[in-house]
């Protein structure tokens, strides 16, 4: 098996050609690579959520999903979320707004997770959001401000 192989996907809307070690993760790739620092290294096993992205519209862990299976794939990270002008989304503004960060460590991961929930455009009710961030660990705010947070995104969405 060769050690190289070259692939091709879309990170942040935009395309990209990289030849990838086949053991490298995704999580690798796309800090080194690609120097997008928002996906954490946590606990490398797929466990702490710290690593979260968006591929083709589903969250995924992305310390545990080879790079090579991003070929042909759509990748979004924190810094998609970014508007023209380098302003933040309305979904990072109310995890400041509701206090839900403190170290900052899994707010990426956290974001990308509620950026999914929110961009499915449908009710649900604080134990779903809960239920959908399970995969998300922090260890500072307690999740409560977190989950207040990604309810007022939705509410906000609607009007």
């Amino acid at each position: 098996m060769e050690q190289f192989k070259k692939i091709s996907c879309t990170v942040n809307g935009r395309k990209v050609t990289r030849s990838v070690d086949v053991r490298e993760s995704l999580t690798d790739f796309i800090r080194n690579d690609l120097g997008l620092k928002s996906v954490k290294k946590g606990c490398e096993a797929g466990e702490c959520g710290a690593c979260t992205v968006i591929i083709d519209g589903e969250t995924f862990n992305s310390c545990i999903y080879f790079a090579i299976w991003a070929d042909g794939k759509s990748i979004r990270t924190l810094e998609g979320l970014m508007g023209p002008n380098g302003e933040i989304s309305d979904i990072q503004q109310n995890f400041i707004d509701e206090g839900a960060i403190q170290c900052g460590f899994c707010t990426p991961g956290m974001i990308m997770s509620a950026v999914n929930i929110v961009e499915q455009n449908k009710e649900v009710s604080r134990d779903e959001i809960r239920g959908s961030m399970a995969g998300n660990m922090c260890r500072c705010t307690g999740y409560e401000n977190i989950v207040n947070a990604v309810e007022k995104t939705i509410k906000n969405r609607k009007k």
